[in-house]
């Protein structure tokens, strides 16, 4: 049986050299497109520096500031006629205070100076003598029996407010007060949370006992001292 096909016009006979023949011509056009380049067109600019334009520069008028006149002098005083006083005055003649070697000089006996008492106050830290708490006389270490002593004394005399205790009040009251060079208990000052507290405290205070006062160098003095009391509910 004869094929009814001519082998002479087989269409894809040449596929393949068409199929490169074209790949190459697109890899062409793309190279072409990607190595393509564009310059802008070359103008001529004009890069002279013309000097004498920047030289004629305009320079602003300034206004001249006028300074005002000096003021006029003063006028002349009015001619003042001198009166002559009638009246005499009398000059004071200052007697010479010299004395003269005919003049007898007076012995002058010795004149006594009084000795003027310094207040002086020294912390209880740092004085030589502490006061001594009534007790402590036989103490090796007064300063400590001192300090003993007070706590004693607030412990023996503590008496809680009942309105600070209805209020729930409750804090520490700083107290410093003044040992006098005689002993006794002044110049009590108080700050605490509440009055009736710092009242409290004043009342301990004012019942502590004539003290021996507190000495430096020999001599009484006022030694000043402070102490907190603590108010807690329990």
């Amino acid at each position: 049986m004869e094929p009814k096909k001519n082998p002479k016009a087989d269409v894809g006979r040449n596929s393949g050299l068409y199929f490169v023949i074209g790949l190459a011509l697109v890899m062409l056009l793309v190279y072409t497109g990607l190595e393509w380049k564009k310059y802008d067109k070359a103008n001529d600019y004009d890069i002279a520096l013309n000097v004498e334009d920047q030289l004629d520069e305009e320079v602003p008028m300034t206004e001249q500031i006028k300074t005002p006149p000096p003021p006029p002098p003063p006028a002349a005083p009015e001619v003042i006629e001198v009166v002559e006083d009638e009246e005499e005055v009398e000059e004071t003649v200052i007697e010479s205070t010299e004395t003269s070697q005919e003049e007898e000089v007076m012995e002058v006996e010795d004149v006594e100076v009084e000795e003027v008492e310094e207040d002086i106050s020294v912390p209880f830290a740092v004085i030589e003598d502490v006061p001594v708490f009534p007790g402590c006389e036989g103490s090796s270490n007064k300063k400590q029996c001192f300090q003993d002593m007070m706590q004693k004394h607030i412990r023996k005399n503590f008496r809680y407010p009942e309105i600070a205790q209805e209020m729930g009040v409750q804090g520490r009251v700083s107290v410093l007060f003044v040992i006098g060079k005689d002993g006794s208990i002044g110049n009590i000052r108080m700050r605490g949370p509440d009055k009736n507290l710092e009242a409290e405290a004043l009342r301990i205070i004012k019942k502590l006992p004539k003290m021996t006062p507190g000495k430096q160098r020999g001599r009484a003095v006022k030694v000043p001292f402070s102490i907190p009391i603590t108010f807690k509910l329990q």
